[in-house]
């Protein structure tokens, strides 16, 4: 049976359910803005803050495998409410933290809660709008939730240095409970005369059994494959957008802090508009893969440029972040892939992998980055904050590179699905 699509309640359900993914992307980002803060005031150097901006990712990674099988088998909006509920309180206690390990234990929080929110928005969309709209719709989903990026750049960073960085996460803090209050009032499960279909993935789930459900997911090489390009080039949002992009741009092309907060508020509008157009474009080529393998080409080409090409003035680092954030964007056409590999009735569960994927690079690579500068560091502080040189930096960088030439050749072994469910 053809879904619901394209009407006015699909879309409110769908994009109010987005707004949970629109707020844990600023839990994800605001490291940017506050950076140098956060290191002042905790005392870190950059493997520590790395250290304690992964305790998100950590908690996300451990949690996104359940959270998958529970959004396969209980109300998507019940399950968002509570996860929520867990992100507000995490930042809460984040921001009135003295002590290392309180934040850490806050940020523990807000990873956990996190763990539901895209795959509660692929759950939900997945039920509403048939698999030839997956792609575009994905692509709306997480420009929403590039929109919390933006808005945890230069805004946060604005409103950090009015108020402070605390009292500006207490505000971002009752942001939390005004979105809960949407969910609460306009996402709904499934389509009203969805009955059918609710029978159907009952009779699916039921027939399968739990374990064998699992084993089904976890036995499937493309869900690993498109999870491990998606989680590579999705780095340069970890990367670049949460953490080191702001001081990469001071100390490496020498801009202040307001012009690296502008370029890194770009590089978002650039995923904004990459993941609805690559989710237009591979709906309308009726293609998956292929988008894919030219994001992932494109990705490394602009990355060396941004490396390498000498005496770039601001406009041009601007725009590069905003070919980086357009052209990596080509990630999210890994989530309408997996689903159509996989039965409709472990979605969740399928595209759980990837999740967790991508949240353990996020793990990874935070604190490595910072590792690798800390490497040759000559030990330079600042108002209690350590100074890295340009070298420190450029050492880093070459993450990023590598990633985009794993990812491709990872691109080029997932099964092309042509926009149809193959399961």
């Amino acid at each position: 049976m053809e879904k619901t699509t394209h009407t006015t309640l699909a879309w409110i359900v769908t994009l109010t359910a987005s707004l949970f993914f629109f707020y844990e992307f600023i839990q994800l980002n605001l490291f940017n803005a506050i950076a140098v803060e956060l290191m002042q005031d905790f005392h870190l150097n950059a493997a520590e803050l790395g250290n304690l901006s992964s305790m998100y990712f950590y908690a996300n990674a451990i949690f996104l495998f359940p959270a998958g099988l529970l959004l396969d088998r209980y109300s998507p909006q019940k399950l968002l409410l509570f996860a929520m509920t867990l992100s507000a309180i995490g930042t809460f206690i984040f921001g009135i933290a003295t002590e290392f390990w309180v934040a850490a234990a806050g940020r523990f929080l807000v990873g956990s809660g996190a763990a539901f929110c895209f795959l509660s928005c692929i759950r939900i969309a997945s039920r509403w709008f048939p698999p030839s709209k997956m792609a575009f719709v994905t692509g709306l989903v997480v420009t929403n939730a590039m929109l919390g990026g933006l808005v945890a750049q230069t805004p946060f960073a604005i409103l950090s240095h009015w108020v402070g960085w605390r009292h500006a996460v207490m505000m971002d803090a009752l942001l939390g409970v005004f979105i809960w209050i949407a969910i609460a009032l306009f996402v709904q499960d499934r389509p009203p005369n969805s009955h059918e279909d609710e029978k159907r993935e009952k009779a699916t789930l039921e027939s399968l059994g739990f374990w064998r459900s699992i084993k089904l997911v976890l036995s499937n090489p493309f869900n690993w494959l498109a999870g491990l390009y998606t989680s590579l080039l999705n780095l340069p949002v970890f990367l670049l957008g949460a953490l080191w992009g702001i001081n990469y741009l001071v100390h490496v092309h020498h801009l202040t802090t307001v012009q690296g907060s502008y370029a890194t508020t770009i590089f978002f509008l650039g995923v904004i508009f990459g993941s609805p157009a690559f989710g237009w474009f591979s709906d309308h080529l009726g293609r998956r893969v292929l988008p894919m393998i030219i994001g992932a080409i494109a990705s490394l080409i602009v990355i060396l440029v941004l490396m390498y090409a000498p005496n770039l003035s601001l406009f041009s680092i601007i725009g590069l972040f905003f070919l980086i954030g357009f052209v990596t964007s080509s990630q999210v056409l890994s989530y309408p892939t997996i689903a159509e590999l996989n039965p409709i009735a472990l979605t969740s569960t399928a595209v759980s992998i990837d999740s967790m994927l991508i949240m353990t690079s996020g793990a990874i690579f935070q604190p490595f980055f910072g590792w690798v500068m800390s490497l040759q560091w000559d030990g330079t502080m600042v108002d209690n904050a350590p100074v890295y040189s340009a070298h420190d930096f450029m050492s880093a960088m070459w993450i990023m590179p590598i990633a985009c030439i794993v990812g491709l050749i990872a691109a080029f072994f997932i099964k092309e699905t042509y926009c149809k469910s193959q399961a």
